[in-house]
């Protein structure tokens, strides 16, 4: 079967690195498409095998691109179109339609309440995403409240699917080889106690709250590590400099998450909003201790995993890291398997059987 993912960028996110994940493990042939911005993801894809097509819009009302998407899709003669975040879901789901490609399904990984993709969602752009989202066949919430926003939103509930985000358990499990190399890198001591956080540097992560909370602490024996890159880069970086903590303050940039977990001590999700909450799960996986404040995947799993700590949406951040014990790593949760990578592939591998053996029997929407 031939899958055609169509996703806005592929500068490294969340959903990227998510796309990259699933196509690891799908027993389909995929290809995929960015609208513009096809960056590091993009490069990475390829070299695991995966066709990357790079549209090239130069703006967000850019209707020829439509046409060159259904052209693209028709001469590709893909069974399935999968569509990822806003832009993409509007561009693709239209363009699927043009090439008669009726087996289309979309994934929401980031409506959440009146925001969609961190940004509050005005009228006109739930009806584009109402209005578009009848030409998928399924939509996937990445969690029950990613769904609960969908509903709220119109979408009709036999219309939504709930598959999680998926967990590569065995690359996450911790390494000294690579905790001794990531920390050489950086300059950081052996017995420092290292904090750490993952996620794109974006105002709703909330990682300068949590500079400015470790300030107190920060010298040679309790740095911090922030990977991920984003538009907050600079002001990240200028709040360090005038906190005068820069040298304990490490902006790592865009880097695989495993080997930087393995160099953490604790974790730390300062985000008040969060649709799935990735990176507490990765640091569960990888054996640390995480406080968090919100992680809808956790709810869901209804069970209390050793290391996770909550805390309230207002609550010292800085209090509750330095209440972590941080001398011995855990083992991964038996829970957390419910998020393997291997079954979340499978599962929407089936769904994209399902909606090709249904748009087979069926011409209407």
């Amino acid at each position: 079967m031939r899958v055609l993912h169509v996703i806005t960028g592929l500068a490294a996110g969340g959903a990227e690195n998510q796309l990259r994940l699933l196509l690891r493990h799908s027993r389909h042939d995929a290809e995929v498409v960015a609208l513009y911005n096809a960056g590091s993801v993009a490069e990475q894809l390829r070299s695991d095998g995966v066709p990357v097509h790079d549209l090239g819009m130069r703006s967000n009302t850019e209707v020829g691109a439509v046409l060159r998407l259904a052209r693209l899709t028709r001469r590709g003669r893909f069974d399935v179109v999968h569509t990822h975040l806003y832009r993409a879901c509007l561009y693709g789901r239209v363009a699927a339609r043009l090439a008669d490609v009726r087996a289309v399904v979309a994934t929401e990984h980031s409506l959440l309440d009146d925001q969609l993709e961190g940004r509050t969602a005005s009228r006109g752009v739930r009806l584009l995403y109402l209005a578009t989202e009848r030409l998928g066949r399924a939509t996937i919430a990445v969690s029950g409240a990613t769904r609960d926003n969908l509903l709220r939103w119109g979408v009709a509930p036999e219309r939504v699917v709930t598959v999680p985000n998926g967990l590569d358990l065995d690359a996450l499990a911790f390494d000294p080889a690579r905790r001794a190399a990531v920390r050489a890198e950086l300059g950081v001591p052996d017995g420092a106690r290292l904090v750490g956080a993952v996620g794109r540097l974006h105002p709703g992560k909330r990682f300068d709250e949590l500079i400015r909370s470790l300030v107190p602490c920060l010298g040679p024996a309790t740095q911090l590590l922030i990977v991920g890159e984003g538009p907050e880069r600079a002001s990240l970086a200028k709040l360090a400099a005038d906190l005068g903590v820069t040298r304990f303050v490490h902006l790592a940039g865009e880097r695989p998450v495993a080997p930087a977990l393995s160099a953490m001590d604790v974790l730390a999700s300062p985000s008040r909003y969060e649709t799935f909450g990735l990176a507490v799960l990765e640091g569960l996986a990888a054996g640390l201790p995480v406080v968090f404040r919100r992680c809808p995947a956790l709810d869901e799993l209804r069970a209390e995993l050793p290391g996770a700590v909550r805390i309230g949406p207002d609550d010292d951040l800085a209090a509750a890291l330095a209440g972590i014990a941080t001398d011995a790593r855990r083992a991964c949760p038996g829970e957390l398997a419910a998020f393997d990578i291997r079954s979340v592939a499978a599962r929407i591998d089936d769904l994209h059987e399902r909606l090709v053996a249904r748009s087979a029997g069926s011409a209407g929407p």
